[in-house]
């Protein structure tokens, strides 16, 4: 308390929120450098340990553990970050069950529906990290468009190619071997396309998928496509999702058409529409996302502090139709065929 002119006044000291104490599992996805050099520069997050079974890379990160369990049992950690290949998520998401520890996983949630049934077993929040989610553009097609109304979208996402944007070798690895990865850019780059398509669309499982895929560059490539289109059928409306290893230049567009208007969504902060009543096309400025979900750790946090529930892009609910979707692309690339989901 103190005394402003004769008159008592409170004085109200905000309690600030100690930072959150995160764990990092596996060094093998090429997305850990930028996680932790961001993590260094806020005051709201505290790397508490990190773990990886290569010693090598150990080294190269300055991580403490070669076990998950042992780092979670020592440092005890609110919230658990994967960076291992896709097909080591489930086995990670298990290890931080075993304390009830939160966690996010980089994209896709899993290689297929079984490692993706797993992860859901664990019955823990599992957020899944894709660099999309954050983009203002995205946030505000969201809001232009509605699932009853739309009825053709298009994703156009990736880059060069692994090898030719010069990924860590540790990362080349896992994304160019079937198994760790899924397939080759149908899982690492049709997953963008699949998670927007299906948040647009209020989580519906599609009606059908048919997708191909080719190996355009097999001297690098030789055990995963580097192509793959995939049609994914609503009952009103049409995805067609792109993910190529072939682009001159990095890309993660994103056109969705309605029934009198249309938004494109060119990178994060750009986006032309044509709305009822528009004589021509229009640039518009996004607005900012919620403070809580403009960037990954931020997400994270407000899940773990209670403030926010995993929802949308990064839900498992969202994430679990990616999976289906994916599974079922690469049976069709495989067999020839349309894949149809029954009721």
């Amino acid at each position: 308390m103190r005394i402003v002119f004769g008159v008592l006044a409170a004085t109200v000291v905000l309690a600030q929120e100690p930072p959150l104490r995160l764990a990092v599992a596996g060094l093998v996805h090429g997305h850990v450098q930028g996680f932790l050099d961001a993590a260094k520069n806020r005051k709201d997050v505290q790397i508490v340990g990190i773990s990886d079974p290569d010693p090598a890379l150990r080294k190269k990160y300055g991580a403490q553990f070669a076990d998950i369990r042992e780092m979670l049992e020592r440092t005890k950690p609110e919230a658990l970050a994967i960076f291992t290949s896709t097909y080591d998520h489930p086995a990670a998401v298990e290890a931080a069950a075993a304390k009830h520890i939160p966690v996010m996983m980089e994209k896709p949630l899993a290689v297929s529906m079984e490692h993706a049934s797993r992860i859901a077993r664990a019955g823990i929040p599992v957020i899944v990290n894709y660099e999309t989610t954050w983009y203002r553009s995205h946030g505000e097609i969201r809001r232009l468009m509605t699932a009853g109304d739309i009825r053709r979208m298009v994703a156009m996402d990736g880059h060069q190619g692994p090898q030719e944007i010069h990924v860590q070798p540790e990362f080349f690895a896992w994304l160019t071997d079937p198994a760790k990865n899924g397939a080759g850019a149908l899982f690492d780059f049709g997953c963008y396309g699949a998670n927007l398509m299906t948040w647009m669309m209020d989580n519906q499982r599609p009606l059908a998928v048919t997708a191909i895929t080719h190996t355009n560059k097999p001297r690098i490539y030789p055990h995963v496509d580097d192509e793959a289109t995939i049609l994914v059928q609503y009952s009103n409306a049409q995805g067609v999702i792109q993910a190529s290893w072939n682009w001159p230049f990095g890309r993660k567009d994103f056109e969705v058409y309605g029934e009198k208007s249309y938004a494109i969504a060119t990178g994060g902060d750009t986006l032309r529409v044509r709305l009822p009543g528009q004589a021509k096309e229009e640039t518009q400025t996004p607005r900012e996302l919620p403070a809580d979900e403009r960037d990954s750790i931020s997400y994270l946090a407000a899940i773990v502090r209670g403030k926010l529930k995993p929802a949308g892009l990064s839900s498992l609910e969202n994430n679990l139709v990616v999976t289906q979707i994916l599974d079922a692309a690469r049976a069709s690339a495989h067999t020839g065929k349309t894949i149809y989901f029954t009721k």
